[in-house]
């Protein structure tokens, strides 16, 4: 084929399949955030998803044109070039038709030509009405494509077609481009934490005032959800922890949504439990107000400021590390946000952190000058209480540094450890 299909735009060369269901509108933003991340992307829809979004749709969106049935640019023999030279293969929606074609290994349009030819990770974003997508065929395909290493996620609970509501609803978009940045990401790694139960906390606390006021800070949460994105990757059953994220559940993800400090702490400890890894990537609030106004705390006329009187949060990292809830063998991983000062640098402050937490592994980034909080991208150095070497993470997706402290947690989880 020629670069007018897969790989003239210099990126990773993505195909985005696109099914006949009322959910294909959705795949234009999912096809945007693609494109906006340097993919190049080339949009194979079936015949029936034309009829939700136009060919000219999708070409604008893409910037490349649109092949849509096995009889254009035949001499380019479209039907088996386009899967094979892709690096990954997403379809969105994937309706039951079109999950029970993949299954049954049926070839009747291009897009299900390319599913077969294609010899890239393979990621499939259900979307049908619960009916459909509870019934034995349709959960039979999905076994059946999993089985072969085809990553199927589960459908969203929400509103759907008409009035009806239930499990069906097509994942976010930005779900499934994290599902998608994360298959890029992983290589060779497998599965290599399936049978595993993993903890991850995720987001900034909060710690009231009054009913409108609160202590907190700029953690966004994304450290955190790429870190379960990828552990669920590689074959974890993952809960996911966060405090006041505000970005899309991971499909696939067991999410627990906390508000303080203490929350935080309670439900870390449950779910910690029968836990074989803990990685608290979230930023606990230090400090919490010593009782919280039951009113909203009002200025004065004489210009007065109310004192604030603080106290400590609980330290749930070193308590994970001095109590280990799961038992031996479990793995607890901090991250340390350091801006360093007062005759210390950031290093010299995240090992005395490593030693006082009792945890496994740490996790150190310099926040200062507006580093890492809130942004796509983050620089890192892992540090082991086991003697290891730092090892230094360069600059580059949130992503990125979640395959890193999986790979350290990999190494450090004991092969007798029962799975979950």
């Amino acid at each position: 084929m020629t670069g007018s299909h897969v790989g003239s735009h210099g990126g990773p060369r993505v195909v985005l399949g696109v099914a006949g269901g009322i959910a294909a509108y959705k795949a234009c933003e999912l096809l945007r955030g693609l494109t906006e991340s340097g993919h190049a992307v080339t949009v194979v829809p079936t015949a029936s998803a034309l009829e939700f979004v136009g060919a000219p749709t999708w070409a604008a969106l893409s910037g490349r044109p649109v092949v849509a049935d096995v009889w254009s640019a035949v001499h380019e023999v479209p039907h088996v070039r386009i899967g094979r030279e892709a690096e990954l293969l997403v379809v969105a929606p994937a309706t039951a038709d079109l999950l029970a074609k993949a299954a049954h290994g049926l070839a009747d349009d291009l897009l299900t030509n390319t599913l077969l030819t294609a010899r890239c990770p393979v990621l499939m974003a259900p979307a049908m009405h619960t009916e459909m997508w509870e019934h034995p065929a349709t959960r039979a395909n999905v076994a059946t494509l999993r089985e072969r290493g085809v990553h199927v996620l589960d459908p969203d609970s929400g509103r759907l077609t008409g009035a009806d509501t239930g499990r069906g609803r097509l994942p976010h978009p930005d779900a499934i481009l994290e599902a998608a940045r994360d298959l890029l990401l992983r290589g060779e790694r497998g599965t290599d934490l399936a049978g595993r139960h993993v903890v991850v906390s995720a987001g900034g606390t909060r710690e009231a005032l009054d009913p409108v006021r609160f202590l907190g800070n700029r953690s966004s949460g994304r450290q955190g959800q790429a870190l379960a994105v990828a552990a669920l990757g590689r074959g974890a059953r993952v809960t996911l922890v966060r405090a006041h994220v505000d970005r899309p559940t991971p499909a696939g993800v067991e999410v627990v949504e906390v508000d303080s400090t203490s929350d935080l702490r309670d439900a870390v400890l449950a779910a910690a439990a029968d836990a074989d890894a803990v990685v608290m990537a979230a930023a606990p609030a230090d400090f919490t107000p010593a009782s919280a106004s039951a009113t909203k705390i009002k200025k004065t006329d004489d210009a007065s400021v109310p004192s604030l009187d603080l106290v400590q949060t609980p330290d749930v990292l070193r308590e994970l590390g001095a109590t280990r809830p799961g038992g031996r063998g479990q793995v607890v991983v901090g991250f340390a946000a350091e801006t360093g000062g007062d005759g210390h640098d950031v290093l010299d402050l995240a090992l005395d952190k490593l030693r006082r937490k009792g945890c496994d592994l740490l996790v150190l980034n310099d926040v200062g000058e507006g580093r890492v909080f809130g942004r796509p991208d983050t620089e890192a150095v892992v540090l082991a209480a086991d003697g290891a070497e730092p090892a230094p993470v360069p600059a580059g997706v949130k992503g990125a540094l979640a395959h890193v402290v999986w790979d350290e947690v990999v190494r450090r989880l004991p092969v007798d450890r029962p799975a979950s």
